[in-house]
């Protein structure tokens, strides 16, 4: 018997002022609670029209989980981890780190950012960070589709990324009217983000729009699942969100995630200690370029 993936809800997140003031705005993509969305805590769609020469953004720290950036548009961050429109990075923030997302100058910058859970044996690992260039990313081209898998096996292609919870990320382009059916591992949390265009999913033809998130069904056991895909008329690019549920509570507060309360007392009071070391400075072996 095959399973098939259908679509079990639609939603369309409202577009919002962002932190960073006027020029900033914003889309909380995950819009269910983290029981039904395990193991994906939040997922940003971040939109930034800077038009002064003022400097945005700065040091912050993270601790509990790994955040999963993909860069739709633009530049951010410094140093050797710096990324480009179409660049991936993983980082695993663990027992604590402290990263720079800084855009300076006039810029134009879109990203996609996930907050991801850890498994609780690894909640407290020390960080590392995995960045991957556009480039380097793994790719199928064919006649009328494009797949960029950043993350976990997909369509016959692996990511280098290595993965604490099994995950899946991919930048699907379908050109107008072409079908594609891919195969996910049946029990993953899997939603579609489209960015633009529309695409009908499943074998009950229901059809996703710009900006909406479809959440699929999912189930039980082991082994694969099949899901169907067909482009609208202008065609379709979406990003696949594809993990593996850890059934592990979690507490959240501010830029920390933890199992207690007491994790985030903890948290706090090493980030003022001063505790957490920056990304930039943590050893080769925490670092990978992909």
């Amino acid at each position: 018997m095959v399973l098939q993936r259908q679509l079990i809800s639609i939603q369309e997140p409202p577009l919002e002022r962002g932190f960073l003031g006027a020029e900033h705005t914003a889309r909380a993509v995950v819009q269910v609670p983290f029981k039904a969305s395990d193991p994906f805590i939040l997922l940003m769609d971040d939109i930034l029209d800077k038009k002064s020469d003022e400097p945005v953004g700065g040091p912050h720290p993270h601790a509990g989980f790994e955040t999963v950036s993909l860069l739709l548009e633009g530049q951010i961050g410094d140093g050797a981890h710096r990324m480009e429109a179409g660049d991936f990075q993983m980082m695993t923030a663990g027992s604590g780190i402290v990263h720079t997302e800084t855009i300076e100058g006039k810029a134009r910058m879109r990203l996609l950012q996930m907050w991801l859970t850890l498994p609780r044996q690894y909640r407290w690992v020390k960080p590392r960070v995995q960045d991957i260039a556009l480039a380097h990313v793994p790719r199928i081209s064919n006649p009328g589709i494009d797949i960029k898998l950043y993350s976990g096996s997909l369509a016959g292609i692996s990511s280098p990324v290595q993965n604490y919870v099994p995950l899946i990320v991919a930048d699907f382009q379908l050109q107008p009217g072409i079908t594609t059916v891919q195969h996910i591992p049946a029990s993953f949390n899997t939603f579609l983000y489209v960015i633009e265009g529309s695409v009908t999913v499943g074998y009950d033809h229901q059809t996703l729009f710009q900006n909406q998130v479809g959440w699929l069904n999912r189930f039980p056991q082991e082994g694969q699942s099949e899901l169907k895909l067909t482009a609208g008329d202008n065609g379709i690019r979406f990003i696949l969100y594809a993990g593996q549920p850890q059934e592990d509570p979690i507490v959240s507060h501010g830029p920390f995630i933890g199992d207690t309360e007491e994790d985030i007392r903890r948290l706090y009071s090493e980030f003022r200690q001063g505790k957490m070391e920056h990304i930039n400075t943590v050893p080769d072996s925490q670092r990978a370029i992909l």
